[in-house]
């Protein structure tokens, strides 16, 4: 359903929320390791979340990537997504087609609507704050 990169920008970002509620920042060597993806491919995805301002960057020798504790808790999983995907995955056809709508429907068309709509709400009601608890807690898992 997510791109690669949306999937290694949605685990870097908790990974880095993690660390922020320590007030630690992280390099992209960290994070590229704990998340398991290539780190040049990691470094493209993390200037995105920052130019979306997901993320902070900070430069020099104790520099790293980090959040503000505060806006943890108001980050939406949607937020991450859009930096990284778009919002196609809100118009986009379940058959890919170039032409999906109500008028002209693919065989899908009515039962994506509704799933479409289902992640819509699961993404923009999760927050980043909710997801770095989860694996703190240890009741959900960034690697295996």
């Amino acid at each position: 359903m997510f791109s690669k990169a949306c999937e290694y920008g949605v685990k870097a970002t908790i990974f880095i929320a993690m660390k922020s509620f320590e007030n630690k920042r992280v390099s992209p060597k960290e994070i590229s390791k704990e998340i398991n993806s290539p780190q040049a491919f990691t470094a493209k995805i993390l200037q995105a979340l920052v130019r979306h301002n997901v993320i902070d960057s900070v430069k020099g020798a104790y520099g790293g990537f980090k959040i503000e504790k505060a806006k943890i808790s108001t980050i939406k999983l949607s937020e991450i997504v859009k930096a990284i995907d778009g919002d196609g995955i809100y118009k986009g056809c379940g058959l890919g087609l170039k032409q999906c709508d109500q008028d002209h429907p693919c065989p899908v068309h009515d039962k994506f609507v509704r799933v479409r709509d289902e992640l819509n709400y699961m993404l923009e009601s999760t927050t980043l704050e909710e997801l770095a608890l989860n694996i703190k807690s240890g009741t959900s898992f960034l690697k295996v």
